[in-house]
């Protein structure tokens, strides 16, 4: 069983270099919001405009997130429902958000990975795919560090 504090410390073995860690503030938040736009951009049967594949993802996500802290549930909730509501907003302005997720998810994957040859390290979810919704929540602790939020800690498997 891992807790928040170990899949934080054990994420942040791969990221110590100063370039890295820069890459993935900017990438990191770009990835999520293009995969939501991808899995957004599939037809879906739900018959709710809100309620997509990409919401469905989130719902999901949000599931591993309240095994490791609430207080980074609630966190990730608003980035999430953020980040599909931006993409909603691009289909509504007219805008192609299937060839601009596509654009923006293979580029900052492209940068993410000079950023490990520049670490020297394989990036994380090599190792666990768990750790691809880990790195989120790796910067959305950060942020709770300076703004004084506790990541209270619960256990989940490893």
């Amino acid at each position: 069983m891992r807790s928040a504090t170990n899949w934080f410390s054990k994420y942040g073995e791969s990221h110590q270099n100063p370039i890295n860690k820069a890459i993935h503030w900017l990438c990191i938040p770009l990835i999520l919001l293009a995969t939501l736009g991808l899995l957004q951009s599939i037809p879906h049967p739900f018959g709710v405009a809100w309620m997509d594949w990409g919401a469905a993802f989130m719902v999901v996500a949000m599931v591993f997130y309240a095994t490791l802290s609430w207080t980074i549930f609630a966190g990730m909730f608003v980035v999430g429902v953020a980040s599909l509501a931006l993409n909603h907003a691009m289909v509504a302005a007219g805008l192609p958000l299937l060839e601009i997720s596509i654009g923006v998810w293979v580029g900052a994957w492209i940068v993410q990975f000079v950023g490990h040859k520049i670490e020297g390290a394989k990036p994380s979810f090599f190792e666990d795919v768990q750790f691809l919704l880990v790195g989120p929540a790796w910067l959305l602790q950060f942020v709770y560090g300076k703004v004084g939020i506790p990541v209270e800690t619960r256990r989940t498997a490893a």
